[in-house]
């Protein structure tokens, strides 16, 4: 189920939505990823070292071709995209926020998804319907949403590493699900909302974990994580670069009061509190 929208931004664009792809990788090197940065961040301690070089965005990968998606590609296993363009056509042809519209990829329980470029229109992107991986996947103008996480397990483990998203109006990964969210190593320009655990879904999950961890970050945007305070979700955010936010007007974290009836969510406080929103003034850098 994907969440009823909250107040959405619009960005200027010189054409109609486009979305991309995200792409995984193998899942062993991917799982590993996921652990050591689950364990670098289970606290809501200490900035990374001051030392340590800030990483290069990697650079937007070129399509080795276009492939056009009438039907959700499901997934079970590992999918290689091998850097094709997919491209929703028919019933997956809309790029727009119309709800309950289908994926592109419906990733099953320990699937991964790898270097796939999600050209427009791409629907809803990607579904995991249990623990997943997304390596390399990247999203050129984000539809609906970029992804969206299901699984109704807490010991669920949903990772991104790598890959990037342009052009969200609203939000780029839904976490309608149970258990944990881990992005790392992604890049998001003009957007609305990097990750947002669901603020009104009928059905609602408590301790949702959301670990944003070397990810770079370009204005325009509104918000790099919300989450639901009210149902103990928690954000640690670390080694998180923006840059065009002069004027800082992209809130890192925002406390939301979820529900389970439909109602807009109702705004708590932002920044960080030692509590939910995890992280300190040396996690951000701005450029």
């Amino acid at each position: 189920m994907t969440q009823r929208p909250e107040a959405r931004v619009r960005h200027r664009r010189g054409r109609v939505k486009r979305r991309a792809v995200i792409g995984g990788a193998a899942a062993f090197g991917l799982l590993g990823t996921a652990v050591v940065t689950t364990t670098m961040l289970s606290s809501a301690g200490a900035a990374p070292s001051a030392s340590a070089p800030a990483p290069a965005a990697a650079s937007w990968p070129t399509a080795t071709g276009n492939r056009s998606v009438g039907a959700t590609i499901k997934v079970t296993g590992t999918y290689d995209g091998k850097y094709q363009r997919f491209r929703g056509t028919g019933a997956l042809g809309g790029d727009g926020q119309d709800e309950g519209q289908d994926p592109v990829f419906q990733l099953a329980d320990g699937a991964v998804l790898k270097n796939v470029i999600l050209g427009t229109p791409a629907a809803d992107g990607v579904h995991c319907l249990g623990s997943c991986t997304l390596r390399n996947v990247w999203w050129e103008d984000v539809g609906e949403d970029a992804a969206t996480f299901k699984g109704t397990s807490a010991s669920a483990v949903y990772t991104v590493h790598g890959g990037g998203a342009r052009h969200a109006s609203d939000k780029v990964f839904q976490f309608n699900g149970a258990g944990k969210l881990v992005v790392t190593r992604f890049q998001v320009s003009d957007f609305g909302k990097l990750v947002r655990t669901c603020g009104n879904c009928s059905t609602q999950y408590r301790d949702r974990q959301v670990i944003i961890h070397d990810v770079d970050v370009t204005a325009p945007g509104k918000s790099i994580v919300g989450i639901n305070a009210n149902y103990g979700d928690t954000a640690a955010l670390r080694k998180v670069r923006i840059s065009g936010d002069g004027g800082r007007k992209i809130t890192p974290c925002t406390r939301f009061q979820g529900n389970s009836t439909g109602a807009e969510p109702k705004v708590l406080g932002t920044g960080p509190d030692g509590t939910h929103c995890r992280y300190t003034a040396a996690d951000l850098t701005y450029k």
